[in-house]
C-alpha cells in the first residue's frame, strides 16, 4: 500500500483540474484529503516495516524490457523515514497555505505533483524510474515560486530551475555510463551495485553523480540557490524545499552515488567531508550578519545541510544513521521555521525585515508564533530533549572517529548556530521598544486554528524523536546493513 502514497499524490492533482478556477475552498480539501492520505499510508507504511537488513518489494513491473528498464519501487528503514517526513510535510504544508485564494487549485495541483515526484523518488530502485520521478519533483518548484512567490521571485525560481537541471544532468550523464560500462542490461539499482566497475571508472563517475544529487542538498560551494530560492518561496514551498526537496538531493547522493561507485567513494570522502563542514560554518556564519528574517533560516539551512553530508562521508554505523536521522529531524524544524518566519510573521507584518520587526513588539502582538519560534529555534540550535540534538550528536561522534580535526570545525559551526539563533530571536520578537506593538488602524491578523494544528504536530513530531529516537533508529540501522549497503562499506573503507 505504500505505493499508494504516489498515486493518491497526483489523482489528488488530476482531481484539482477537474475544479472550477474559482473555488478556493474546494482545491484546498481536496489537497488537503490527497495529503492526508499519503500521511496515513506513510504511517501505515511506517507501523508495518520490520526492522532487519532487507529491502521488501512493492512493486516490480516490466517498463522499458529492451533496456532493463522496470518499473520498481521498493522500501528499507531509510526510504520508510522519508517517506513519513513527506508525508508530515505535505500536510502541514497546506495547513500552513489554508489562506491561498489567488489560483487556489493549480498552486495545489503544482504542490500534490512535487509531493508525489518526492514519494516516488524515496521508493524508487530502478535508476531510471527514480530520475523520472526527481525530474517531475523539480518542474513545480519552478511554478510554485514564480507565480505564486514574493521577493524576486523569478530570479528565484530561475536560479533554482538552473541549478537543478545543470545537477540533473550530471546525474543522467553518470547513470548512463554505469549502465553503458555494466553492459547495457539492467537498471536495477541493486544488480548494478553489484557490478565490480573500475576504479578509474569510479573514480570520476562517482563525483559526477555525487555532486550532481549533492546540489540540492546545499553541498558548498553549489549552495546559492538554497537561500535565494527559500526566500522568493511562499511558506509552503520554502516548506518543502526545505523539509523534502534538500533531502532528495542528500538521499540521491547516499543511495546511488555511494552505493555504486565505493571506490570513487573512497578516493573523494576527505575532500567532500571538508566541503560539508565549510557549508556548515559558512551558513551559520553568513546566517550571523542577515537582515532578513528568511535569508537567517535559508542560510541555517544550508549549515545544517552540512552535517547529513559530513556524517555521510564518515562511512561508520553511528555518523550515517546520524545523517539519515538529521535529514528527518531538519525536514520537521526548518519546516516549521519558514512556518513561522512566512506565514505567522510575513504575511501579517509584511515585512521580513529584522530592523523593522524589532520595533513591532511581536512577543506580545503574535505571541503563539514568538512561542513557536523559540521552541522551533532551540530544537534547531541542537537544545537536548529535541531531534535536532540526537541527529548532531552521532554525526560529531562519527566524524570525530574519522576526521577530528573537521569535527572541531563542524562543532564551531555548532557554536556560531546559537549566537544567530539567539539574535535572530531577540531582534524579531524580544527587542525593546518605545513604539507600540502594532500601528494603529493595521492590526495583525490572530494566528488561524490550521497555523496552530500545523505547529503542533511539527512541535510534536521533533519531541517525540528527539525524547525517544529509537523509534526512527530502529528502522534506520538494520537498512545500513542490506546487501546493497555492504558494497560501500567494503569498498569506502579501502
Amino acid at each position: 500500500m505504500i505505493a499508494w502514497t504516489i498515486y493518491i499524490s497526483f489523482l489528488g492533482m488530476a482531481v484539482l483540474m477537474c475544479l472550477p478556477r474559482e473555488n478556493a475552498r474546494a482545491a484546498r480539501w481536496v489537497a488537503m484529503a490527497a495529503a492526508l492520505g499519503g500521511l496515513v499510508l506513510s504511517i501505515g507504511g511506517f507501523l508495518a516495516h520490520k526492522p532487519g537488513a532487507e529491502i521488501t518489494t512493492v512493486a516490480k513491473l516490466p517498463w522499458i524490457p529492451s533496456l532493463g528498464i522496470e518499473y520498481h519501487l521498493a522500501s528499507d528503514g531509510i526510504s520508510i523515514v522519508l517517506v513519513l517526513l513527506t508525508g508530515l510535510a505535505a500536510v502541514t504544508g497546506i495547513l500552513f497555505s489554508w489562506n491561498i485564494e489567488h489560483r487556489a487549485k493549480e498552486f495545489f495541483a503544482f504542490y500534490l505533483a512535487l509531493i508525489g515526484g518526492v514519494y516516488g523518488v524515496f521508493l524508487s530502485f530502478d535508476l531510471f524510474l527514480l530520475f523520472v520521478f526527481y525530474e517531475i519533483a523539480i518542474v513545480p518548484k519552478y511554478f510554485l515560486i514564480a507565480i505564486w512567490g514574493s521577493t524576486r521571485r523569478e530570479y528565484g525560481a530561475m536560479k533554482l530551475a538552473l541549478y537543478s537541471f545543470v545537477g540533473s544532468a550530471m546525474v543522467l550523464i553518470g547513470l548512463i555510463a554505469a549502465f553503458t560500462v555494466a553492459g547495457g542490461k539492467t537498471m536495477n539499482l541493486i544488480e548494478l551495485a553489484k557490478f565490480p566497475f573500475p576504479a578509474s571508472f569510479q573514480n570520476w563517475a562517482f563525483p559526477l553523480v555525487f555532486v550532481g544529487f549533492a546540489i540540492l542538498a546545499g553541498l558548498w560551494p553549489f549552495h546559492t540557490w538554497a537561500p535565494t530560492g527559500h526566500v522568493a518561496a511562499p511558506t509552503a514551498a520554502s516548506m518543502l524545499l526545505a523539509g523534502v526537496v534538500m533531502k532528495l538531493g542528500a538521499y540521491g547522493a547516499l543511495r546511488v552515488a555511494m552505493t555504486l561507485f565505493p571506490l570513487g567513494l573512497a578516493a573523494w570522502r576527505h575532500e567532500i567531508a571538508l566541503l560539508a563542514v565549510i557549508g556548515i560554518v559558512y551558513g551559520a556564519t553568513v546566517a550571523l550578519v542577515q537582515r532578513d528574517f528568511k535569508f537567517v533560516i535559508g542560510y541555517s539551512s544550508v549549515s545544517h545541510m552540512g552535517f547529513v553530508l559530513l556524517g555521510m562521508m564518515t562511512l561508520s554505523q553511528i555518523g550515517l544513521s546520524g545523517a539519515v536521522l538529521q535529514m528527518f529531524s531538519h525536514g520537521i524544524i526548518a519546516g516549521l521555521l519558514f512556518a513561522v518566519v512566512g506565514r505567522m510573521v510575513y504575511d501579517r507584518a509584511h515585512t521580513r525585515e529584522l530592523s523593522e520587526l524589532q520595533v513591532m513588539n511581536l512577543s506580545k502582538a503574535l505571541p503563539f508564533a514568538s512561542v513557536t519560534f523559540v521552541i522551533a529555534s532551540v530544537a534547531s540550535m541542537g537544545l537536548p530533549g529535541f531531534s535536532g540534538f540526537v541527529a548532531e550528536l552521532q554525526v560529531l561522534i562519527g566524524a570525530w572517529q574519522t576526521f577530528p580535526a573537521l569535527a572541531i570545525l563542524a562543532g564551531c559551526g555548532i557554536i556560531i548556530g546559537v549566537a544567530y539563533t539567539l539574535r535572530v530571536i531577540l531582534k524579531a520578537f524580544f527587542a525593546e521598544a518605545d513604539t507600540p506593538p502594532v500601528e494603529p488602524g493595521h492590526p495583525l491578523d490572530p494566528i488561524t486554528t490550521p497555523e496552530r494544528i500545523g505547529a503542533v504536530l511539527l512541535i510534536g513530531t521533533t519531541l517525540l524523536v528527539g525524547l525517544y529516537p529509537r523509534i526512527l533508529l530502529d528502522l534506520i540501522v538494520p537498512s545500513l546493513e542490506t546487501p546493497l549497503m555492504q558494497t560501500m562499506w567494503k569498498g569506502g573503507a579501502q
